[in-house]
C-alpha cells in the first residue's frame, strides 16, 4: 500500500518562505517521478513542479525562480522550498507520485499567503 503524506503548510506573510514535505510509505519511491500540484479555492488543480527519479526538475512559469523541488530517496521524501511567497500562491498543495500505470496523491497541505 502506497501512501503520500504532505506537511509544512501554514499561514505566511507575502515575501515569506515555507518548506513543504511529502513522505512516501510503501516499497516504491526512487524509481519514479514525483510532483507538486496546488488548487486555489474555486479553481482547477494546477501543476507546480516535477522532479524525475534522477533529480531533473521542471517548474511552472508562475513559480520558477522562487520555488525549488528536491527529493531524498533514502528518506523517501520530496520537498518544495517556497520563497518570496505571493498571495496568489495560496492553495491546497498536493504531492503526486507517478508509478507507471499507477498514480498516487497525498491528502494536501494548506498554504495561505496573507498579510
Amino acid at each position: 500500500q502506497v501512501q503520500l503524506v504532505e506537511s509544512g503548510g501554514g499561514l505566511v506573510q507575502p515575501g515569506g518562505s515555507l518548506r513543504l514535505s511529502c513522505v512516501v510509505s510503501g516499497s516504491i519511491f526512487s524509481d519514479y517521478a514525483m510532483g507538486w500540484y496546488r488548487q486555489a479555492p474555486g479553481k482547477e488543480r494546477e501543476w507546480v513542479a516535477t522532479i524525475a527519479s534522477v533529480g531533473i526538475s521542471n517548474y511552472a512559469e508562475s513559480v520558477r525562480g522562487r520555488f525549488t523541488i528536491s527529493r531524498d530517496n533514502a528518506k523517501k521524501t520530496m520537498y518544495l522550498q517556497m520563497n518570496n511567497l505571493k498571495p496568489e500562491d495560496t492553495g491546497l498543495y498536493y504531492c503526486k507520485l507517478n508509478a507507471g500505470l499507477s498514480v498516487y496523491w497525498g491528502q494536501g497541505t494548506q498554504v495561505t499567503v496573507s498579510s
